[in-house]
């Protein structure tokens, strides 16, 4: 029987949040790290560090590694604020405006006022499929990767249209 570490992870009631976001597979194997993290995913940073294995040819931070933490944000945000839908990724956008010659810290933060339209759309559609926007920064507190992040979220069971 194979065993589906993120399945097991989301059950491990004994580690705290910010261990099963540190021990999810992809993010442990790029050395991610929980800076802060709101029992609601309202806020959320996150350290990935430039080592090795992320620093590309340049020098600075492979674009595939920050894709990779910025994908899953949004959505599991959004599966905090809205339980009981089903939620992913739609679409992913990353604009590198400046090197990420450092560690990088992911800043996400949920607007109050995207969560009200959201929940609008909800009760009115059923669905909503917002666009969020957040962003990867160096050490010197420069955002170097601007991330738009579009969600699905829909009714629980959605298995999209036939």
């Amino acid at each position: 029987m194979a065993v589906n570490l993120s399945r097991w992870l989301k059950r491990a009631t004994f580690l705290s949040p910010r261990r099963r976001i540190e021990w999810f597979p992809p993010f442990r194997l790029m050395g991610v790290k929980v800076v802060e993290l709101e029992d609601d995913w309202q806020r959320v940073v996150l350290r990935l560090p430039l080592t090795a294995l992320s620093r590309n040819m340049g020098g600075s931070m492979f674009g595939g590694y920050q894709a990779a933490i910025a994908d899953p944000i949004a959505p599991i945000a959004c599966a905090k604020q809205f339980p009981g839908h089903a939620v992913w990724t739609r679409a992913l956008a990353l604009e590198f405006d400046l090197p990420g010659n450092s560690d990088l810290e992911l800043r996400f933060a949920f607007d109050e006022t995207l969560k009200a339209t959201i929940r609008e759309e909800l009760e009115r559609e059923g669905r909503s499929t917002p666009w969020f926007e957040y962003g990867l920064y160096r050490k010197d507190g420069q955002r170097c990767t601007r991330v738009r992040c579009r969600v699905a979220i829909r009714p629980a069971g959605y298995r999209g249209r036939a």
